[in-house]
């Protein structure tokens, strides 16, 4: 099906509808977005609301407004609702995740060179703790991982394929769905973490084939930071062990036993803030009703016009490599700290972040980077703030 783009009517819209992009030029979509305004207002009226009359008593009130997020998310990733635990961030979720496969002494994780520092943390923890072996993918000379390589490695003691599809400080991208296919192929669990990925790109967990999903809402979704979501399939719930317990988690307790939920939600505990729950949801139906197909290609368009003009600027060496590229765009200026380019870009009202080593230390180790600039573009960025970008780089560069 054919793609309609985004118009510069709709692109001017959205923008009058998020209160930042008239006072800076956000290119920190990766760390965090600007959110609609939609999403504040949501937020701030709901925490009037219990001010006025109360916590449990508001909860109440929009019950089913807070059960409504589950829904959106769903519909988001081609879900059921009852497969979403809502989560504070995709760290969260993946440690909830990991940590619940039942790994022994001996148990292989396949994983990528880009994986995470929080998900690189919990695989030494792991390797300490329990005596697993970590078996790292390396992508290959091109910046594309190697599905033969992954193929070639899986042996009857793969027990989990654990990796990133976007990655911290790099743009570009794993192949997930073909991934998918191999680990359902040899019978093995697959947990994807999709931090970067979720409102950039359309993803469906049905056609990825992942048994786990770790996502976070202040990135790409445009959503408050403090929320995020855990897709866990229905079939393996069961077989995750649970962190913590609560009476949320386990609804039905006698004097000697208990029963847990059954449904994604037992990975949750009972107490979160409601306000952000309401803030996450309005974010997932404000991106629904543009279309993360038709954000996705908008994306496309900004990041690829970014690194072209990145690349024809001399003194600025651009660092993605693969076949396929997001809207992460990273690159350094000769000469010039990353900080330092940061910091200056700041003095012009242009936000950029630094991609340090330890985020995607495999990845960055063997490329021999310290740190890069990273500028991640989203759908309310406009040709004009990449130029007026470019040009200031121009001038740091000469």
């Amino acid at each position: 099906m054919e793609i309609t783009p985004l118009s510069g009517q709709e692109i001017d819209q959205f923008r009058t509808q998020t209160k930042g992009t008239a006072q800076r030029i956000h290119f920190n979509n990766a760390g965090a977005s600007l959110p609609p305004d939609v999403v504040v207002e949501t937020m701030v009226n709901y925490l009037n609301e219990e001010a006025i009359y109360g916590g449990y008593e508001t909860e109440f009130k929009y019950k089913d407004q807070l059960d409504n997020t589950y829904a959106l998310i769903a519909r988001l990733i081609n879900a059921d609702k009852e497969e979403v635990a809502l989560v504070e961030n995709a760290s969260t979720a993946w440690i909830l995740a990991f940590n619940g496969v039942d790994l022994q002494k001996g148990d292989e994780v396949l994983t990528c060179e880009m994986e995470y520092v929080t998900n690189l943390i919990g695989l030494l923890n792991a390797k300490k703790t329990l005596g697993i072996n970590i078996k790292v993918i390396p992508n290959d000379q091109n910046g594309n991982f190697s599905l033969e390589a992954l193929e070639a490695t899986i042996s009857p003691k793969t027990k989990l394929i654990a990796v990133t599809h976007i990655p911290s400080t790099a743009g570009g991208m794993i192949p997930i769905v073909e991934i998918g296919k191999i680990a359902r192929k040899h019978g093995i669990l697959y947990l994807v973490d999709a931090c970067q990925s979720i409102g950039q790109i359309p993803v469906d967990v049905r056609e990825v084939g992942c048994d786990m999903l770790a996502v976070t809402g202040r990135k790409y979704l445009r959503a408050p930071r403090g929320t995020g979501f855990l897709f866990v399939r229905k079939p393996v719930q069961d077989q995750l062990k649970l962190l913590f317990i609560d009476g949320f988690t386990a609804p039905t307790v006698t004097e000697n036993d208990f029963k847990v939920r059954n449904d994604a939600r037992r990975f949750e505990l009972y107490e979160k803030n409601r306000a952000l729950t309401m803030g996450l949801g309005k974010a997932v139906e404000y991106a629904l009703n543009i279309g993360v197909d038709r954000i996705w290609q908008r994306v496309q368009y900004l990041s690829g016009l970014l690194r072209s003009r990145l690349a024809s600027i001399g003194g600025i060496t651009v660092h993605d490599m693969g076949d396929q590229k997001c809207g992460i765009v990273t690159f350094s200026v000769n000469g010039t700290d990353c900080q330092t380019v940061k910091n200056l870009l700041a003095e012009k009202n242009i936000n950029v972040s630094v991609g340090k080593a330890i985020s995607t230390l495999f990845y960055m180790n063997k490329n021999h980077l310290s740190s890069t600039v990273r500028a991640s573009v989203h759908y309310y960025n406009t040709e004009e703030e990449v130029d007026i970008l470019c040009e200031a780089l121009e001038t740091m560069a000469k």
